[in-house]
């Protein structure tokens, strides 16, 4: 469960980065920008290499969990991160770091979600483009 938090919580780090980078014409070397991490910083994480080697297998991959090694990460432990979210749930224990990453994979694997609902109403009834 925390393994596929954490794989989500980078995933939206460098989707944030590459809109950052769209938005003010930056060229960033998101491999390097993973080494950098682990080379000076206090996240000095094996993981980080893994995400280098995305980054090279594919330099337009535009999220990591579309890489084929976070993506067999995520498919094989998704469901007992969805057993530790629902036990804590169900036992009072506040995890907001890990439901939220989770909440964001199955809106971003979702392809309509109820909110595509909401928005053909607000566009209906209100006159929205």
């Amino acid at each position: 469960a925390l393994y596929c938090a954490k794989i989500v919580s980078y995933a939206q780090g460098f989707m944030l980065m590459r809109e950052a980078a769209k938005e003010n014409g930056w060229n960033l070397n998101y491999g390097g920008i993973a080494l950098m991490w682990r080379g000076g910083c206090i996240i000095r994480s094996r993981f980080l290499g893994n995400i280098k080697e995305a980054f090279t297998r594919n330099q337009q991959l535009s999220n990591l969990l579309l890489d084929d090694f976070f993506r067999d990460a995520i498919t094989s432990n998704q469901n007992s991160w969805r057993q530790v979210v629902s036990k804590a749930t169900l036992w009072g224990v506040p995890v907001p770091a890990m439901s939220a990453a989770l909440a964001f994979f199955d809106g971003y694997r979702a392809e309509r979600l109820p909110a595509n609902l909401l928005q053909a109403q607000r566009d209906y009834f209100g006159a929205h483009t």
